[in-house]
């Protein structure tokens, strides 16, 4: 995995505009955790090294367990282990970032609509759609994950 560009470095405006999203979400009452947990799936399904590494390490900071923590990907069979919010922000992740796919049906912002009020419905989707966004400029200009640049550390020490 090489590093193409620095894209915040390159365009420091449109990355502020971005961060700009991230500190208001940030305040928008929903719980880090959950967002974390949102900004991880939708990492997953775009494939974004980076985000996942980091989404991952956030929500180990914050005490989510390992247990936890690894069945993200296969939340829906894990039904115990997350709370009914969390399954429903983690179903709406994924219908929302795969609209060229899903449509985003009536049936799946039912469900959503049925654990999150208007504002909290907004603002989650604002949070996907932050994700998809980052994820985007991650695949494309690959910023090299915390756990590879440990491993490159580690290889360039033992020689």
């Amino acid at each position: 995995m090489s590093n193409r560009i620095d894209y915040a470095t390159a365009s420091p405006a449109g990355y502020g505009a971005l961060a700009n999203v991230h500190a208001t979400l940030q305040k928008s009452g929903l719980p880090e955790t959950l967002i974390n947990l949102v900004y991880l799936r939708v990492s997953q399904i775009n494939g974004c090294a980076f985000c996942i590494d980091m989404h991952s390490r956030d929500l180990l900071k914050a005490g989510v367990e390992v247990d936890k923590l690894v069945l993200v990907p296969v939340w829906h069979e894990a039904d115990k282990v997350f709370t009914a919010r969390e399954r429903a922000a983690l179903a709406w992740a994924e219908t929302v970032t795969r609209v060229d796919e899903t449509g985003v049906p009536d049936a799946d912002y039912n469900a959503a609509a049925a654990e999150f009020n208007d504002k909290e419905l907004a603002d989650l989707t604002y949070a996907i759609a932050l994700m998809n966004a980052f994820n985007r400029l991650g695949v494309a200009f690959r910023p090299t994950p915390a756990a590879v640049a440990k491993a490159n550390r580690a290889a360039a020490n033992a020689n």
